[in-house]
């Protein structure tokens, strides 16, 4: 007993630690809900996230179910069978019910994992034949563009945004509309992730028809969050950092009419009064100047 209530205390002193440690605040209640609800994951900003935390959340509790009672067995198999003697415990060669029920019951388990999973993805990849907006996202060695097709810059051309080894590039999008992203790969695999969409999408090079590059979200939260290449795609892989600005229909509106009177992104954004430059990541130091050249966008 005496041992067991020196255990508890050590454990209880390392969790105090720990959030000592993490600056967190023990009463908050988005600390508990984010780290022991949630399991770190975020809340999500778009619709889509809503399926994807629901399926992740049952999961995980299912998971901890399932692994408490293989626990509990394996500690009544430890107490109840530890060596008494040494007279040899009698030995049964088949068990025929216990055989069939842990086959069946690992089947089951599947099975309902792939059930929720097919009922989730199909949810999240559903789409509308008339989204809002559409904007094509171009992936390349190593960097993101972001273009707006249905604009028409100073040259004629769509407006877009194009990041390079010093810039971020941002990809600004409406809230409260479904906003449709084709994604195409200039070269190898890559691939769009936005950590706060619960959701990631590998952009495959090559894809005629476009239909498996293709995603459409909802987004609900203003704000700017930070995107990444969730694809070991070269040597500079790390490098491919993005950020999602997510501003109201009618401030989105007016950005696109900024950029397409001319205005860069930095200037657009400053001019609907957002801030110029990626607040969630920042460029990472380049060291060697071959490095440098290559994270140029094409014709620059």
């Amino acid at each position: 007993m005496a041992r067991g209530s020196r255990l508890a205390r050590l454990a209880a002193l390392g969790l105090l630690g720990v959030l000592t440690l993490t600056g967190c605040d023990i009463t908050d209640r988005e600390f508990w809900v984010e780290n022991f609800v949630r399991f770190g994951w975020p809340e999500g900003i778009t619709d889509e996230a809503e399926s994807m935390r629901t399926l992740w959340i049952w999961s995980s509790y299912a998971a901890l179910l399932i692994g408490g009672v293989v626990w509990a067995l394996i500690a009544y198999t430890v107490i109840a069978h530890r060596k008494k003697s040494d007279e040899l415990p009698r030995q049964t060669a088949y068990n025929l019910p216990l055989e069939i029920v842990y086959t069946i019951i690992p089947f089951a388990i599947i099975a309902g994992l792939f059930f929720f999973t097919v009922v989730t993805q199909n949810e999240v990849l559903d789409r509308d034949e008339e989204p809002d907006t559409t904007i094509a996202v171009n992936a390349f060695k190593w960097n993101w563009q972001f273009v707006y097709p249905e604009t028409a810059g100073p040259d004629g051309e769509p407006v877009d945004t194009v990041g390079t080894s010093t810039e971020i590039p941002i990809l600004v999008v409406p809230t409260d509309q479904t906003v449709q992203f084709e994604l195409a790969s200039a070269d190898v695999i890559h691939s769009f992730w936005v950590p706060d969409f619960l959701f990631k999408l590998d952009v495959i090079p090559g894809n005629e028809n476009g239909r498996d590059n293709v995603f459409q979200v909802t987004v609900r939260e203003e704000g700017a969050y930070v995107g990444r290449c969730a694809e070991l795609c070269g040597t500079y892989h790390a490098y491919m950092n993005f950020e999602v600005r997510a501003v109201p229909g009618d401030v989105y509106d007016a950005y696109l009419e900024a950029r397409e009177e001319g205005l860069s992104t930095y200037e657009a954004l400053e001019e609907i009064g957002e801030e110029g430059v990626a607040s969630t990541t920042t460029p990472l130091d380049l060291i060697q100047t071959k490095v440098v050249e290559q994270l140029q966008p094409a014709g620059d």
